[in-house]
């Protein structure tokens, strides 16, 4: 028992993710920082998104959500956009809101000018648009908002589920107990009270070939012709659910919100198509609200987050949550299997239906390989090669490492096949394919081979290079082998239109019949490396579409050729960094054709299919959606994005939130932006909606923004223009301000500088006159010292002169000294002796000499004897004749002769005159006199 519930238990959970689903976005309310439950749903002209959101209403412009709340705290249960209004219905509370210049929603209550007061808890559930009337439905009421006039008219409708339908400009809705009505003239008209009408709450109601189709929650279809009411059969009829909500797509399929188990997708003949829950994507399995956007997206509002379903998007996922599968390498659709080759073994199922993929029994290990030959399914194995029927596989070779198989040009029972150790050949005999041989003198791992004719081989090994083998004519050896040396890494061997092609990590080259022949193909290459989008995968062929698939950094390319013309073209489809980084081992990307237009794309937990019917390009629209500026890093001053802004210097920080209403979980949207006035090139693709320039310098600015959506460039540039004002201090005023100050200081300057040169001109005149001067003086003390010298020459002579004189007086009078001397010594006198010795006498005083010393001694000695006379008054002339001798620093035995009298005598001289200078005993009289 235990086993049995195990087993059923597995199988269900499988049996939950068999389904290819199409892309699921998910936001919980921490990303749209709201409450779990979304009771509405929404769309602007802007393409913006709105959202019931319990306590608020959110905006979501593809990039950020906003949070929008009622002047009170009411609940809001429904919401409707009609033109540039967002009605909302809540608790007690109805009315729009609008934007504002900024971009800002203001709320503006319409239940205040009613002159009914509201029924006592009474919560507006759905809401209605009508030509120019708006209708707000309660579990009590429907009241109808007149735009034109702005009056109100209200319908008593007592009801269990508040639940407004528009089928051909008629408006139909129910009341509890009393069955379907419509509105006319302001009434309501009873359209059909029949038991289900009456007792079952109508979640929907749509128009069908003229007839009404009518929604119950317990997921039954009722089908209304006016007259009678009739069953309409679905394959819901056997399920046992409560419905929440429903919608009709634009496509006409339905889909029907649960309130435990998700959505359910149906066609419009009431087909399933599918049923997504939580376990299969979803925030929760309780859709409260449902909404188709432009885009053909599938909003769901759930009891705890919103979910979007791209139900067109070319994409669809089978993700291996429990990782059964294994990393998938190759998948082929046959005879109405799928079959898929991972590195876990081969797995398959039936084409139709939601059953769980399940192992062949004796594949398990690395498949490489799936291929159609001659209605033969051939599966590459890492244990050697299996022909595949249905469920069951057989094992045909165990050579071991199978990359690939191709069959021979010229014999149809032979087939080749490339291996770890080089080539084999598979033969069909009785109807059995075997392993017939290998091939000898060969033995470099095949995956990548080509047969050119019968007998030729081209394989490419990535690391040695291309190899050309002959074979002998019963392909048992290899008879000739040219190798050439590998052109680069990343490369791969392939046939389109009959031409063999050689991809390399930067080029495509064809292959003519011999290796030596290689040349580049430069218009495949221009179109498989382009700039920023190099291939990051091996080229796959599809030989049967005649297209080269190939992988890039953002997405898949395609090339075809075209059928009327035979140019190539490329084709791009654009692909999210999510599913390109689960592409599986690089080297190893895989795109195998399943059908006429869908591929499916092998991955590392399960695959991605894509259908290339669904492939449609989307005109996309970028706007600028908020501009704030404000003193870094504070930027929360909003202004209106239609008008020029202006703002301060001190305001020079400008941040700017962008975005491209694209809803699609595998389209990413890039951004390229420049300001011009300052950047005048286009930034770098970027992801990021928003960009901030900071510490701008005043002057006039334009932004401008454009975006990438997948590989289609938006229809439209946004731009803005603004201007940042001139600081104070380079204000018109200040400028002239600062001419004036300029002026004045050049004009003080000047005065300086003409003032500082006059000035230097002065200095130099004056130093000139200085220099003169000094010249004057030098050359007054060169005459002065010439003079001084000329004196000082005549003083020396006048000097000489008075020793010559002194010294002539003083021989003469020693002269006549020593001849009175001897005179005296004659005893006997005579007269004539007398007469001499008198004469001698005369002689020796004589006035005369003293007359010539004292004119010598005053040459000499300019006014010392008067300079001393004045001094000393008392002094004769015999003193001064004393002291003009000792002036010359005579001694008193040189003066005795020239005084006529004895040295004795001259001390007493010398004593008396001592007396008259009144000289201390310890001063010398000859330093007195010498020094006066």
């Amino acid at each position: 028992m235990r086993l049995s519930i195990l087993f059923f238990l597995v199988g269900f959970s499988a049996n939950l993710c068999a389904q290819e689903l199409p892309p699921i976005q998910n936001y919980t309310p921490k990303e749209y920082n709201g409450e779990y439950q979304n009771w509405g749903i929404s769309q602007s002209n802007s393409r913006n998104i709105y959202v019931a959101n319990h306590t608020s209403l959110l905006e979501f412009d593809g990039n950020k959500w906003h949070s929008f709340k009622l002047p009170t705290s009411s609940i809001i249960r429904s919401v409707i956009v009609v033109d540039d209004k967002i009605y909302t219905g809540s608790y007690r509370e109805f009315g729009f809101w609008s934007k504002d210049e900024t971009g800002q929603l203001l709320y503006t209550s319409l239940s205040e000018r009613l002159d009914k007061p509201l029924s006592e808890d009474e919560e507006f559930w759905d809401i209605l648009a009508l030509d120019h009337w708006v209708l707000f439905q309660s579990l009590d009421r429907i009241y109808i908002y007149d735009q034109l006039e702005d009056s109100f008219k209200i319908i008593e409708a007592n009801s269990a589920k508040a639940n407004l339908n528009l089928v051909k400009d008629k408006v139909y809705f129910q009341k509890d107990r009393e069955g379907l009505f419509t509105i006319e003239n302001g009434e309501p008209i009873l359209v059909n009270d029949a038991t289900v009408l009456t007792n079952t709450s109508i979640i929907g109601i749509y128009d069908v070939e003229n007839y009404l189709l009518i929604v119950t929650e317990d997921a039954r279809f009722y089908q209304y012709n006016f007259e009678s009411l009739t069953p309409w059969p679905t394959d819901l009829d056997s399920l046992n659910i409560t419905l929440y909500s429903s919608i009709r797509l634009k496509d006409g399929s339905f889909v029907l919100g649960s309130i435990s188990n998700g959505f359910y997708h149906l066609t419009s003949d009431g087909r399933l198509l599918r049923n997504i829950n939580q376990a299969k994507g979803l925030n929760n399995n309780t859709v409260l609200s449902l909404f188709e956007d432009v885009d053909h997206n599938l909003w769901l509002g759930l009891d705890n987050g919103i979910s979007v379903v791209n139900l067109y998007s070319p994409f669809n996922e089978y993700v291996d949550k429990l990782g059964n599968i294994g990393l998938v390498y190759a998948a082929l659709n046959h005879d109405g299997y799928l079959y898929l080759g991972t590195n876990q073994g081969l797995f398959f199922r039936k084409e139709e239906g939601a059953e769980e993929f399940r192992m062949i029994p004796g594949t398990e290990g690395q498949v490489w390989n799936l291929q159609l030959v001659d209605s033969t399914v051939f599966c590459g194995h890492n244990r050697g090669t299996f022909v595949v029927e249905g469920s069951r596989a057989q094992q045909i070779s165990d050579f071991p490492g199978t990359w690939g198989v191709k069959p021979m040009p010229t014999t149809p029972n032979l087939i080749l096949q490339g291996n770890y150790n080089g080539l084999s050949v598979l033969e069909k005999n009785a109807g059995s394919w075997k392993l017939r041989n290998t091939i000898e003198n060969f033995s470099i791992s095949s995956r990548f081979f080509e047969i050119v004719d019968s007998l030729e081989i081209v394989v490419n090994h990535e690391q040695k290079g291309l190899y050309h083998i002959f074979l002998d004519p019963n392909l048992k050896r290899a008879e000739k082998v040219i190798n050439e040396e590998p052109v680069g890494h990343s490369s791969n061997i392939f046939k389109f239109k009959n031409r063999l092609y050689y991809k390399t990590y930067d080029g495509i080259y064809t292959i003519e019949n011999e290796l030596d022949n290689i040349s580049l193909d430069s218009t495949l290459t221009k179109m498989v490396f382009v700039e920023n989008e190099n291939p990051i995968s091996i080229v796959i062929p599809d030989t049967i579409q005649e297209r080269l698939w190939f992988f890039t950094e953002n997405g898949i390319k395609y090339i075809t050729q075209s059928t009327l013309s035979g140019k190539l073209s490329v084709n791009y489809v654009p692909m999210s960094s999510t599913l390109r980084s689960n592409l599986g081992v690089s080297g190893f990307e895989n795109i195998s054709r399943i059908s006429e237009n869908k591929y499916l794309i092998g991955s590392s937990n399960g695959y991605v299919t894509l259908d290339l019917d669904n492939v449609t390009p989307i005109e996309n629209t970028i706007k600028i959606n908020h501009v704030f500026y404000g003193d870094y890093p504070n930027l929360s001053t909003r202004i209106p994005t239609q008008s020029i802004g202006e703002f301060s210097y001190t305001n020079n920080n400008v941040k700017f939130e962008y975005s491209v209403p694209e809803f699609d979980k595998y389209t990413e949207v890039k951004y390229q932006y420049k300001l011009e006035g300052i950047y005048d090139e286009w930034s770098e693709w970027d992801e990021i909606p928003e960009t901030t320039f900071n510490n701008l310098s005043f002057g006039e600015y334009t932004f401008r923004v454009r975006a990438m959506v997948g590989n289609s460039a938006t229809e439209n540039t946004a731009s803005y223009q603004f201007s940042i004002a001139r600081p104070w201090y380079w204000s018109i005023s200040a400028i002239i301000a600062y001419i004036l100050a300029l002026c004045l200081i050049f004009f003080l300057i000047h005065r300086l500088y003409k003032r500082y040169y006059r000035k230097k001109q002065e200095t130099l005149i004056l130093k000139n006159q200085k220099e003169l001067e000094r010249r004057e003086l030098q050359e007054k003390e060169r005459i002065a010292q010439i003079l001084n010298d000329k004196l000082q020459d005549e003083i020396e002579n006048k000097n000489r002169e008075l020793a010559i004189s002194t010294m002539s007086i003083l021989k003469k009078n020693k002269f006549l000294s020593q001849l009175k001397s001897q005179l005296n010594t004659v005893t006997d006198k005579g007269k004539s002796i007398k007469t001499v010795i008198k004469e001698i006498d005369r002689n020796i005083n004589s006035e005369d000499d003293w007359k010539f010393f004292e004119d010598a001694f005053n040459n000499a000695d300019k006014d010392f004897l008067k300079r001393i006379k004045s001094k000393h008054e008392d002094l004769t002339n015999n003193d001064l004749r004393l002291c003009a001798y000792l002036r010359l620093n005579l001694s008193s035995k040189e003066i005795a002769p020239l005084l006529n009298i004895s040295v004795k005598s001259v001390e007493m001289k010398r004593y008396r005159l001592r007396k008259k200078f009144n000289l201390p005993h310890q001063d010398n009289l000859t330093d007195y006199i010498l020094n006066f």
